[in-house]
């Protein structure tokens, strides 16, 4: 199975007519995965809750060895949870931090991630660095090799930022934190689902990734891996009978994998999904997949370039399936507005969620056109075509009128 067998739309519930470019933000899932949720909250319906748990226990089951099959890992590293941000958040505070440690990021790092930073400075006094990027933009690892030293407690960094098309040098990067025993932690909420990624080969001691976005799963559902090698040394912040058993009156033990970073409750028709989500993905084949949707949005890039008034601001040596530009002419808020009349969805992406390499390269807020494999060519020509009509001369003083 390719990923060319999947481009005619028909595992899809969307109308023919609608054209999804916002994949990075939720895409549109399989007919399969949608059914896969429908039938398991129709079984909690008919039977109790629970009771359909216990009946789906090896399925659910299964979903730790789909992952761990994904991104190359053993499946006792693997957390099911409800997010990317709680996998992220359970992940970063469990880390023991102290005063004057120091966490070494990326200038594309996502506002989640960086905000958290920002409190654990206000609280316990970090130091938190940036790497510089180079030319292309990517973390330029010569900077990051000359930052270590005793102090830098993580590197946690963003694998493709939301507003553009850069992949940072996720292995590169994995072999200095491996030089110097420094914990790795990579957001992958991008990645994950449009390209071959292996925990092994890129050394990363933490990933975090979500269902909803090229994975093509539900939304409510996300993944947490953390490497035995380190798990003993994270302490969950918050604990609950899923993560640790209480074992004496005063005494309690962690689960002794990433499960301690789960919760009791659970929505499991989002995480069944999730799981048929990548077991669709796998089917296809991630390297298919990265290289017709990688292909697909340089194509977008290019006919986009020709567009007078439009400019791409993508960045990296090598560039993924997101695609951001802004018009001379219009706000991306009002292209974003307009184009949804066109049956086509886009996205904006503001400054404020990548701050640091926004305000470096002075980005406005950009329109953010996200690929897939299911589109084609012909989307992308409809783009274009109502670009120039929204763009034109007559268009615009219609809209001023």
């Amino acid at each position: 199975m390719t990923a060319t067998n999947h481009c005619d739309q028909a595992d899809l519930v969307a109308n023919k007519n609608l054209i999804h470019f916002n994949n990075a933000g939720a895409s549109l899932m399989p007919k399969t995965v949608l059914q896969t949720q429908i039938e398991h909250l129709t079984l909690e319906a008919s039977i109790g809750g629970y009771e359909a748990a216990n009946e789906k226990s090896a399925q659910i089951d299964a979903l730790y060895h789909s992952v761990a099959k994904l991104i190359n890992c053993q499946s006792e590293e693997v957390a099911l949870v409800e997010n990317a941000t709680i996998a992220w958040m359970s992940a970063f505070y469990s880390i023991d931090f102290k005063a004057g440690d120091r966490i070494l990021t990326a200038e594309v790092e996502y506002a989640s991630n960086y905000i958290a930073y920002l409190q654990l400075k206000r609280q316990k006094g970090v130091i938190v660095d940036v790497i510089p990027s180079n030319a292309a933009g990517e973390i330029c690892c010569q900077s990051l090799e000359a930052m270590i030293d005793d102090k830098v407690k993580l590197i946690s960094i963003t694998h493709i930022p939301t507003n553009g098309g850069l992949i940072n040098p996720a292995e590169a990067v994995g072999v200095i934190a491996k030089k110097h025993n420094i914990l790795y932690l990579l957001d992958a909420c991008q990645s994950v689902g449009q390209m071959p990624v292996d925990v092994a080969a890129i050394g990363c001691d933490i990933l975090t990734a979500t269902s909803r976005k090229y994975l093509r799963g539900p939304r409510g559902a996300g993944f947490l891996y953390v490497s035995n090698r380190v798990i003993e040394d994270l302490h969950p912040a918050m604990i609950d009978l899923r993560g640790a058993q209480w074992t004496e009156l005063d005494q309690y033990q962690l689960q002794a994998g990433a499960k301690r970073f789960e919760n009791w409750e659970n929505n499991y028709a989002a995480l069944l999904g999730m799981g048929c989500a990548i077991d669709y993905a796998l089917d296809i084949g991630l390297q298919q997949i990265a290289e017709r949707a990688f292909a697909l949005a340089r194509y977008t890039r290019e006919q986009l370039s020709q567009l007078e008034s439009v400019q791409v601001y993508d960045i990296g040596s090598q560039k993924c399936a997101i695609v951001t530009f802004a018009s001379s002419k219009l706000t991306s808020d009002k292209l974003v507005k307009i184009l949804k009349g066109y049956n086509i969805n886009v996205s904006c992406s503001s400054p404020g969620s990548t701050l640091i390499d926004a305000s470096k390269r002075q980005l406005p807020k950009l329109v953010r056109a996200s690929v897939h494999y299911f589109n084609d060519k012909s989307q992308v020509d409809h783009l274009l075509i109502a670009l120039q009509k929204i763009l034109s001369t007559e268009h615009l003083a219609t809209e001023q009128r």
